[in-house]
């Protein structure tokens, strides 16, 4: 598909590959009416692009698109942010607020990660969608009653959120008159020449890459999807300053990873834990962001994951409240990551960590780097793959 007279702002779904080409079609015809819709996919594939793509074209163009992230948002500020509050609903709340259902009134209201909304938070949201009512945090009446569109994004699995009581089963049909699913970028490489060219134009970059070069982009896994791809194709422009791009001039994780080349498994271990524990603990990565879509993705493994924790523990002598913290994680996290764990059989027992005998006594790392924790991804990458 062609990127000429694109402005920045434009909503466009890039490809031409089928899986691209279903989408597009798809979000199109779905977006000439007023059925809510359900946008699924792993981070960085470009849910909230889609959802831009349909209000844009729908009847409800010409008036507000409000997009909120539901994931890392208290309950109570969440419900703020939807329904507004009155003064002195709570701390904080000095004067009348209204909420983002309200200001975006015959208009389209997108939801990212809404599989991350608590119990109450959805029962709410699925009053309001039945009713249309708005009623602010503190008040105790409807103040409007709207026509808002919701598109819901999210990148779990809600069938599995519902079985295990987490996320509502009429909520999940509620949002889900219709399923949009995109594709991960490694299932559709097809479409990475095309990415790349609109990435280098939209940004007025002065970069050339060598056939050479977009083969081994092609052949690279994509654990971050088109957002990494975006990132790389800006670091290479800050890097080299323009010019023509080769394999060469490519990090070397890419190339590595798109070559098939291995590192032995135990290494390979050892050093993916302790750089995404020290990207973790830096702050340069995201659990939820990051190591999460790695783990389901099966690009590191649950002996990595387990690695991680017990160095977290070893720190926090055992205190897995205080492994939230040492890993940058906001303390309501706290179920939600005991949950990871135990449904994936990573917990590890704090036990050996208060007693005093586990060694503090860690060989020093080098300076942690988003470069070092790619190219450790990469190697977890290659070798699941191998096994």
């Amino acid at each position: 598909m062609s990127t000429q007279n694109l402005t920045i702002d434009e909503p466009v779904l890039l490809g031409s590959g089928p899986a691209m080409e279903w989408l597009r079609a798809a979000a199109a015809r779905v977006a000439g009416g007023h059925a809510k819709v359900l946008i699924t996919g792993e981070s960085g594939v470009g849910k909230d692009l889609v959802a831009r793509f349909i209000h844009a074209r729908s009847p409800r163009a010409s008036r507000a698109f409000v997009a909120l992230n539901c994931a890392g948002i208290s309950e109570t500020l969440l419900e703020s942010e939807l329904f507004g509050h009155v003064r002195g609903s709570f701390t904080g709340a000095h004067r009348d607020k209204i909420g983002l259902f309200q200001l975006a009134d015959k208009g389209t209201v997108f939801l990212d990660e809404v599989g991350e909304m608590s119990l109450r938070m959805q029962a709410l949201l699925l009053r309001f969608l039945e009713n249309g009512e708005v009623k602010p945090v503190g008040s105790d009446r409807v103040s409007a009653k709207v026509d808002v569109r919701v598109i819901a994004a999210t990148n779990r699995n809600l069938a599995d959120l519902v079985a295990r009581g987490l996320f509502r089963e009429d909520l999940m049909y509620r949002i889900m008159v219709v399923h949009l699913e995109v594709s991960p970028l490694r299932n559709r490489r097809e479409d990475i020449p095309v990415l790349v060219s609109h990435i280098i134009e939209r940004g007025s970059l002065a970069l050339e890459l060598s056939a050479d070069a977009l083969s081994a982009l092609e052949a690279y896994h994509w654990p971050g999807n088109v957002r990494e791809l975006q990132n790389l194709i800006e670091q290479l422009a800050w890097l080299h300053g323009g010019g023509h791009i080769d394999v060469k001039d490519l990090p070397g994780h890419l190339v590595a990873s798109a070559s098939g080349g291995l590192v032995p498994s135990r290494e390979r271990r050892k050093r993916v834990a302790d750089h995404l524990y020290e990207g973790l603990a830096t702050g340069t990565c995201s659990f939820w962001e990051h190591i999460y879509p790695m783990f389901i993705n099966r690009d590191i493994t649950r002996a990595d994951i387990m690695a991680i924790v017990r160095q977290a523990l070893l720190e926090t002598s055992g205190n897995y409240r205080a492994v939230l913290q040492v890993l940058g994680m906001p303390p309501n996290d706290y179920k939600r990551f005991l949950n990871f764990l135990s449904t994936h059989s990573c917990n590890v027992d704090f036990r050996e960590f208060r007693s005093g005998r586990a060694s503090r006594e860690r060989p020093m790392d080098p300076p942690f780097t988003i470069a070092t924790f790619v190219e450790a991804g990469a190697r977890a990458r290659t070798t699941a793959r191998a096994n």
